[in-house]
């Protein structure tokens, strides 16, 4: 039967397929436009799988904050390019996933992916897997924090690839805003040195013990620069030691202890951090074909046709 331009206008408006995808599948289903759509849906799936192999190291952050103000979710979802990262489907269905992750506080990936995104759409994997069909890159739901503070949440994006929550008692949402700002730009690793563990302070002393038996100082003064170096390590890995970023002349715990506020917990990601990429050597292909070709020169006889 003749496919008209009609009813491919409206399985692109219900599946976001390409034009030419939808005629083909309304062409081999008879113009039956729901036999159309489950195909659509199932070539979709299909292709989704095939990307999975694929490394999806670029992507976005997505923050969700309750009406409240006193719990949010950071959610990491990748794809392949850039391009992509930024295109408003992407980031909407991010977007819906940090929502999805505050409302229902899943214990995992798999169970956050395994949510309906909305009353119609499916579930999280659903829509993830047609994401795919319709882009062409494969893209996962990394990973995700869910944090709920006493009195209010801080919370701060520094772009989309950046982000930072900090659970907060007491203060005001300033504060709020400029701790979770410098968690992000300082990436601390615990909030006080008393939370680092036994294993990694241990470590850290071996390290320094080591360099300092190196420079040949006396082993009562070792003892003394260990500990010494030992804290100015500790303060640079705790938040509450580190000097912040909006006046270095003041430090954390000098700052909430003005304020009469305390942090309770903090959580930071960055888009990509931990992911293997494939490193383009450039410069490495251009040598290479210019290798080729004067190999392929050389080996062309005076005065023979190309």
């Amino acid at each position: 039967m003749a496919i008209t331009a009609e009813s491919v206008k409206q399985l692109r408006e219900r599946t976001g397929a390409g034009m030419m995808e939808c005629k083909k599948a309304l062409v081999e289903t008879d113009g039956d436009l729901d036999a159309a759509v489950e195909l659509l849906r199932k070539t979709g799936l299909a292709k989704a799988d095939k990307k999975s192999s694929r490394v999806a190291a670029e992507g976005v952050l997505a923050l969700a904050k309750s009406p409240d103000g006193r719990s949010a979710a950071l959610v990491e979802v990748n794809c392949e390019t850039d391009f992509v990262a930024r295109q408003p489907d992407f980031a909407g269905f991010a977007d819906a996933v940090a929502r999805v992750a505050l409302v229902s506080r899943p214990t995992d990936v798999d169970a956050l992916q395994a949510l309906p995104i909305g009353s119609t759409a499916g579930s999280i994997d659903e829509v993830r897997r047609g994401l795919i069909a319709k882009i062409g890159e494969n893209i996962t739901v990394r990973r995700f924090v869910v944090v709920d503070a006493p009195t209010l949440i801080g919370a701060y994006l520094h772009g989309s690839r950046i982000g930072a929550v900090v659970a907060v008692e007491g203060g005001d949402a300033a504060l709020a805003h400029d701790l979770a700002m410098h968690v992000a730009a300082s990436n601390p690793r615990y909030v006080s040195a008393a939370d680092v563990p036994a294993d990694v302070l241990a470590k850290e002393r071996e390290i320094e013990t080591e360099k300092a038996l190196g420079e040949g100082k006396p082993a009562d003064i070792v003892a003394k620069m260990v500990e010494g170096r030992v804290r100015k390590s500790l303060n640079e890995i705790a938040l509450l030691g580190q000097p912040f970023v909006k006046d270095p002349d003041t430090t954390i715990e000098k700052l909430l202890k003005a304020a009469k506020a305390s942090v309770k917990a903090f959580q930071r990601l960055e888009v990509g951090a931990g992911i293997e990429k494939k490193q383009d050597d450039f410069v490495g292909e251009v040598m290479a074909q210019v290798k080729a070709s004067s190999k392929d020169t050389a080996a062309t006889p005076p005065g023979s046709a190309h």
